[in-house]
Parts: structure tokens; sequence; C-alpha cells
């Protein structure tokens, strides 16, 4: 796959499924701005994978945040051509009857209204450049929604609308806004979960195991490709045949 003179945001870009997109792309060439909330692990995780890449800090729930972290990126590589929003939390697990409504707030913050914010401040770059690849990772949860797991569901279930959405109004452009919908992979958002929580999601896994980081890197990046010329506002399965459409 051609990445030529190409620069991609990665949010969540210090560690889980975003960090590993990130290697992969910086391995093909990709100028790589990993934004993060941890700006130290960010940094740390630039220095590793090498190519030029840059840790922006970015809160991707606040607006103001995220307007300054584009400003940053853009001034570092001047323009953006590929942007995968990774950056997400679970949250804790417990019946919608009894969920905590400041958590339920702040979960649709960070997934749904952080998705918004990220993808409205890099779509402005592409359409300028004529060109432009987007992945949003929602979750199977946004497809089947997992019990005492309401606002993560809801969340995930927006960020696959959203995509839709997108895609379809830049679907005159070579833009592509597509969405991935993972499985569980053990990354530290396992610590906001239950055990109980985890061995539910594991249950449900025809596969009988959890996502690879790898295996959602390779779909994410060949997303992120020009040969990914035609498809958008798709929704691409990573569940490992739990969902079936």
């Amino acid at each position: 796959m051609a990445f030529n003179d190409q620069t991609a945001v990665i949010t969540g870009g210090a560690q889980g499924i975003g960090g590993a997109v990130a290697e992969e792309l910086a391995k093909a060439g990709v100028r790589v701005a990993l934004w993060d909330m941890d700006e130290s692990l960010a940094s740390q995780k630039a220095e590793s994978i090498g190519g030029g890449a840059i840790a922006v800090s970015a809160d991707v729930s606040d607006w103001s945040s995220v307007e300054q972290a584009i400003a940053r990126t853009e001034e570092a590589f001047g323009r953006v051509d590929i942007m995968v929003n990774s950056a997400g939390i679970a949250g804790s697990n417990g019946p919608l009857a009894d969920y905590s409504v400041e958590e339920f707030k702040q979960i649709v913050d960070v997934n749904l209204l952080g998705t918004f914010h990220v993808n409205r401040a890099v779509v402005p770059l592409m359409r300028k450049h004529g060109y432009g690849r987007i992945v949003n990772v929602a979750s199977v949860a946004g497809k089947e929604g997992n019990p005492n797991a309401s606002a993560y569901s809801a969340s995930k279930a927006a960020v696959i609308g959203l995509t839709k959405s997108l895609g379809k109004e830049l679907a005159d452009m070579d833009i592509a806004v597509n969405c991935v919908t993972p499985a569980a992979a053990r990354t530290r958002i396992f610590d906001q979960m239950a055990q109980e929580h985890i061995d539910y999601m594991l249950s449900k896994i025809p596969r009988g195991r959890f996502l690879e980081l790898s295996e959602a890197a390779s779909m994410i990046v060949w997303l992120c490709s020009r040969e990914n010329s035609f498809t958008t506002a798709g929704v691409f399965d990573l569940s490992g045949g739990r969902a079936t459409y």
C-alpha cells in the first residue's frame, strides 16, 4: 500500500488500537501525530516509532483542546490525510436504572462528542486538499448492545450513525469515512470493566478469544490507504463472528 508523503492523526494513539495503528502507519512512511490526554505516554510512543512522529496533548471531549491540537498538527505537518479516531472510554458496568447520570454523560462526551470534534477538525483540511481517509473506532456493542453497558453501547451506536452520515456528505470527493466495530481486545480499557462483563464479552465471540491489536491495525491501515478508493460510510466488522451484519 502506498502512503507517499502522507500525515495521519491518531487519537488515543499512545496505546491500544490507536498505538498499534500508529506503529503500522509509521512503518509505511506516514508522519504520525499521536493525540492523547497522556502526553508523556504519547511522547514515549512517538519516540519509539520514529519517522518524525509527534505527540500532541488532546482531550477529544473538549472542543477548544481539539482546536489547539489540530492547529499544532497543521503547523508541524501542513496537512492531514488520514485520521483514525481511537480515543474512547468504557465506563463502569451497571444497570441503566442505577447508572450514574454524570458518568453516562462523560462516556457520551468522550465517545460521541469526541468523535464529532475530531471529525469536524480534520474535514476542512481534507476538503482543502481534496483527499482524506477517516476511520472511526466504534464497537460491536454499538451494533448489538451489551447489558449493563448502556452508555458505552449507545455512544458507539451513535459513532456508527455519525460515520454513515459524514461518509455520504463527502462521497463526491476522494474522502472516505468508515468505521470498525471491534470485539474486545486486551487493552487498558479492561481496567474500567467488571470481570463478569469481560467474561460475558468473551462468551459471545465464536472464535473463542479476544481481538489482537495487530488484527485491528491491519484492517484499519487498509481503510486508510489509497487502495480503499470506493467504500465509504461503511461499517467493517472485527468481532470474531459475533456480529453477522
